[in-house]
């Protein structure tokens, strides 16, 4: 199942081949693919704007497109890709930090771009790579903050700074064992103070029989 919707027309509920459709997901990027989509007879330009899947098998459960109009820019997220090796990671030994795997655009559906690819050759330790460093491809606004960061080199850590985080993962792992056994411990109480009770009671039903048996004797004296 599905829905179109768009300017100037009614949302129209839709049935799709799903066999079909997982096929054509599997060669395109989606969210910046234009899709022809022929409803009853009339072709429409569209855009998918939300997949739902199931929880764990990912089959697809529903899908919803939007009808493009023409000369209309729409937005949608990238997703972005570093390209090269900074200099920071191969000179200094730093970390290559991916900030942000998608960001915004906006542009026609004929300009969108599967993916922007940004350049981090130079990028050295301790320096990053802004939203608005980024330069766009013809016709496409990038949209967000332009202080946020992309693509950063992090510091490799120290021997020291290494070895706090391994006794933090040590100490994490000891803490977990130790809350495991008590946990243990709390269980098998009860399962004590059960058999405890069952002791008790068949005391007692033990000594009503001894009462049971007293009393014909002195009725018959």
């Amino acid at each position: 199942p599905g829905i179109i919707y768009g300017h100037g027309r009614e949302p129209q509920s839709l049935s799709l081949n799903t066999y079909n459709l997982t096929r054509l997901l599997d060669k395109v990027s989606y969210r910046t693919t234009v899709i022809e989509l022929d409803v009853a007879g009339t072709v429409s330009k569209t855009l998918i704007r939300e997949i739902q899947r199931h929880s764990f098998k990912r089959d697809i459960l529903h899908i919803d497109f939007q009808e493009l109009v023409a000369g209309e820019k729409v937005t949608v997220s990238v997703s972005v890709e570093s390209v090269g090796e900074p200099a920071g990671v191969k000179n200094g030994g730093g970390v290559l930090e991916h900030v942000l795997h998608k960001i915004k655009v906006r542009a026609l559906p004929k300009d969108l771009p599967e993916v922007i690819h940004v350049d981090v050759s130079a990028l050295e330790i301790g320096k990053a790579i802004h939203i608005g460093d980024i330069q766009p491809p013809a016709g496409v606004e990038i949209l967000g903050d332009k202080h946020i960061s992309v693509l950063h080199v992090a510091a490799p850590l120290t021997e020291a700074q290494e070895a706090a985080a391994d006794a933090v993962a040590a100490t994490t792992g000891e803490v977990e064992m130790i809350k495991e056994k008590k946990e243990d411990g709390e269980a098998a109480a009860p399962a004590a103070g059960k058999g405890d009770a069952k002791a008790a009671d068949k005391g007692a039903a033990k000594a009503e029989d001894k009462g049971a048996e007293k009393k014909p004797a002195e009725k018959k004296k």
